[in-house]
């Protein structure tokens, strides 16, 4: 639908109201969800949201008896691949309605690669739990946001400003210090050098993670279903491997059917964990693998938030400083105009503009094709050669 600006009798130009070159009418205003702002915030709130969701019923399922001898249930690797097939099955019908191919887009290593580091930090997570004092563990849940940064740099060539640097290192030091001037239980435990090595591959490793999505993203003309379908599919894939190798797989079936409730509360734990990574591929595709390493980081302090106000726990000064200044930088880091790379909002900083000309219209044609992944209202609203200079080439390699 085309549009032009109609003037009125006396040939002055009305700037406010757009009609349609083939029926003269009016077009609609502008929606609210064409505000990039609008749609980054309300990715981040449908993360926290299903994470939330997710939480309250993986508790109900590991915490409560199920059946008449009141038995619990401790297999969580079959909840995994529970949540693998589900996630599955919504993308294969997404996929349907949308009338996108079922072939993989990307080599089927690519996805093994995210599915093994995913694994890998889920795994050094737990683990590390057991070597590491409090305080580490803490810097370990809030410190995403430099491993993105540094693995972007490493993986997607991507180049990041002083003051990126210095929001996000900010920006975790506020998290670090919310998290630490609340109460806090009192522990012995001391930090070991295994423990710190653990700690070490979950943060890499779960950068690793979405910083490679990012990159088959924009390497690929990748739906946000396509990567969704092959992804789970080959974390069921292990799954089903890990699960067999220790004679568990059976019982977990056995399990559910034996206790009709136990089923009705694993499939609602799938679906609340399929509908956080639609909102977590929506994000890494559209605003980058930084911006939801910074929804994860911020969510320690948002969750303890809401844990106050619903238990009317008081806040500490020290607290309530810290979220303060986390919130004050994100807000103003928001509201500073900067360089767009890759076409969704990240502020790596690009290379210099090229100019157009025939003799290279074939290969800006073929690199504007990668960034065909972008924000919709991006494309239709930047101009070729201002998207030109900011696209950097991927490499299909896995």
């Amino acid at each position: 639908m085309n549009s032009k600006i109609v003037t009125d009798g006396k040939g002055r130009k009305d700037s406010f109201h757009h009609h349609d070159l083939e029926s003269g009418e009016p077009l609609p205003p502008p929606s609210v969800w064409d505000s990039e702002s609008v749609r980054k915030y309300a990715a981040g709130g449908a993360i926290m949201v299903t994470l939330v969701i997710y939480g309250l019923v993986q508790e109900r399922i590991m915490t409560q008896p199920y059946g008449p001898r009141n038995e619990y249930f401790k297999n969580a690797a079959y909840l995994v691949l529970n949540n693998r097939l589900i996630a599955m099955a919504i993308a294969v019908v997404m996929m349907y309605r949308t009338g996108e191919s079922m072939r993989n887009t990307a080599p089927l290593p690519n996805f093994f690669g995210i599915s093994f580091s995913n694994t890998l930090s889920t795994l050094c997570q737990y683990e590390a739990l057991k070597y590491v004092s409090f305080p580490t563990q803490t810097l370990g849940k809030c410190g995403k946001m430099i491993p993105v940064m540094i693995l972007g740099v490493i993986v997607s060539a991507k180049k990041y400003l002083f003051l990126d640097y210095a929001v996000a290192g900010v920006v975790t030091a506020g998290c670090v210090m919310f998290v630490l001037t609340g109460e806090v239980s009192a522990s012995e435990k001391a930090d070991s050098t295994y423990g710190l090595a653990l700690m070490g591959g979950y943060l890499f490793s779960d950068a690793f993670t979405s910083t490679f999505q990012e990159k088959l993203f924009h390497g690929y003309k990748m739906s946000t279903y396509n990567q969704m379908l092959y992804v789970n599919m080959c974390s069921a894939i292990l799954s089903v491997i890990a699960l067999a190798y220790q004679g568990e797989l059976m019982t977990g079936i056995y399990f559910s059917i034996e206790n009709p409730d136990f089923l009705v509360n694993s499939i609602m734990l799938s679906l609340a964990a399929s509908l956080g990574q639609l909102a977590i591929y929506y994000t890494i595709k559209n605003f980058g693998a930084l911006f939801f390493a910074t929804v994860m980081t911020v969510r320690q302090v948002i969750s303890i938030v809401v844990s106050c106000l619903v238990y009317f726990h008081p806040l500490s000064w020290g607290q309530v400083f810290s979220a303060g200044l986390v919130f004050a930088v994100l807000y103003w880091k928001d509201t500073q105009k900067k360089p767009h790379s890759h076409g969704h909002g990240s502020s790596a900083t690009a290379a210099p503009p090229t100019k157009l000309n025939s003799s290279n219209s074939n290969n800006s044609n073929n690199t504007l094709d990668l960034e065909s992944h972008g924000s919709t209202q991006q494309q239709h609203t930047r101009p070729r050669v201002a998207r030109l200079h900011t696209t950097t080439t991927h490499s299909t390699s896995s």
